[in-house]
């Protein structure tokens, strides 16, 4: 079978190996990220309204009763698909930048490996979510802005250029890289 080796095993740090990390990746953070839509669509709305959304069932129970069953689930297609292409780079590139470090870096311990790797991935899958991510926050907190990506996409990029997908990135890499470093650093 294609991209196996002799013992049935897909070799590592080849296009195989790749290939499945970024489809685990993915599937796992996409519907891991999809499941807590509501969540996110109260969070934000507490943050952009405090006084409207001051506690979490007050703030379920208001956008329930204001704007329906579906507005908690606002968004939810920037999650799925912009946490999916996160984590399909961040679990791919993850493992192509430690094979690269590993080779480059030779006298290098482990976890620094482990590290540069970890963060070389976290900044690229940070500029791939970013777009989805700038999308999903307007239709969660501007119910009349977009339904989706697929007319949100549009309406950002006419009113603020390019420019608009990537005014979070800088925080999203403050929130991000130190989660994901930490993590990938202690396996």
């Amino acid at each position: 079978m294609p991209g196996f080796n002799n013992e049935g095993r897909v070799p590592e740090f080849s296009p195989w190996y790749y290939g499945i990390c970024t489809l685990g990746g993915m599937f796992s953070a996409g519907t891991t990220y999809l499941v807590t839509t509501p969540l996110d669509v109260l969070k934000l709305n507490m943050q952009v309204n405090p006084i409207k959304y001051n506690s979490m069932s007050s703030g379920f129970s208001t956008l329930w009763r204001e704007q329906g069953p579906s507005s908690l689930w606002r968004g939810w297609s920037g999650k799925f698909c912009g946490y999916g292409v996160q984590g399909g780079c961040k679990f791919g590139l993850y493992g192509y930048f430690k094979r690269l470090y590993s080779d480059v870096l030779v006298d290098y311990n482990r976890t620094s490996i482990f590290f540069l790797s970890s963060a070389s991935a976290q900044i690229f899958a940070d500029v791939a979510l970013c777009p989805f991510e700038s999308v999903k926050v307007r239709v969660q907190t501007q119910p009349h802005f977009a339904k989706g990506l697929s007319d949100g996409f549009p309406k950002v990029y006419a009113t603020e250029g390019l420019a608009g997908f990537y005014r979070g990135l800088f925080p999203l890499w403050g929130r991000n890289l130190p989660c994901n470093v930490t993590i990938h650093c202690f396996q």
